[in-house]
């Protein structure tokens, strides 16, 4: 709840420091594992003057939780415990993003065979921090990520949307059906852009240093498969990574 507010308080700030109106975030229950919520959303009224204030409201909202997700994660795994694992055990299994698997052989160093990481729930919470704010910086539509690339493309960024689709697509069909629902979702609603009211003013060198310091956060946060599969016995033993 906390990484999820920091990402739409970023957009929330951003927005009223332009000008533009938005609500404060509205949380979306979920009373099923293994989120529990289905995120949180604001909604944003009136037109986007410039390239430059889409941007700023665009990478707010990931690079705060981003930024948020960090503690979580270092506290969390520092509170994990690592244990032997049989095919008999049930656990929810996760994929690993970038910097889990890097702060991972900083703090605790390599698993040995056999044994996995039992996530605290402090390291999951980060790990789902992780997981919303990739999701959020996909290059395609109204995500995150489509506003920053629209931002610095323009009307260009049409063509980095449907490239994006299409990697997406082919991860779906040869690697993980899991992405299946949100390739249709974005289909049908995310392949169009609103134009801001100028979109002649371009962005700055420290806005476009900042596109590249986001692509970084978004290589980071994705995984491939982030959840490779569940096995099932009588006991539990958590949520390893």
């Amino acid at each position: 709840m906390s990484i999820l507010l920091a990402h739409e308080m970023g957009h929330y700030f951003m927005s009223r420091k332009y000008g533009v109106p938005a609500t404060l975030p509205y949380f979306i229950p979920l009373p099923f594992p293994p989120f529990g919520t289905l995120g949180a959303i604001i909604k944003m009224k009136g037109i986007i003057i410039n390239k430059k204030a889409l941007f700023d409201i665009g990478i707010a909202g990931p690079l705060s939780g981003f930024i948020v997700s960090i503690p979580f994660i270092i506290l969390g795994i520092k509170m994990s415990t690592i244990q032997f694992v049989t095919s008999e055990m049930a656990y929810l299994r996760l994929g690993d993003p970038l910097l889990f698997k890097i702060l991972q052989k900083i703090l605790i160093g390599s698993i040995p065979e056999g044994y996995d990481l039992s996530l605290h729930p402090l390291a999951y919470a980060g790990w789902v921090g992780l997981f919303v704010t990739a999701l959020n910086l996909l290059p395609i539509g109204q995500l995150d990520g489509g506003h920053i690339v629209y931002a610095v493309f323009g009307n260009k960024s049409k063509w980095i949307f449907a490239f994006s689709i299409c990697l997406l697509a082919i991860l779906t069909i040869f690697y993980n059906p899991g992405w299946l629902l949100l390739v249709i979702l974005l289909l049908i609603f995310g392949m169009r852009h609103p134009e801001p009211f100028d979109m002649e003013t371009e962005l700055d060198s420290k806005r476009k240093l900042f596109a590249l310091i986001i692509l970084l956060v978004f290589l980071l946060s994705f995984t491939v498969s982030p959840f490779p599969g569940l096995t099932i016995t009588n006991e539990n033993t958590g949520i390893p990574v």
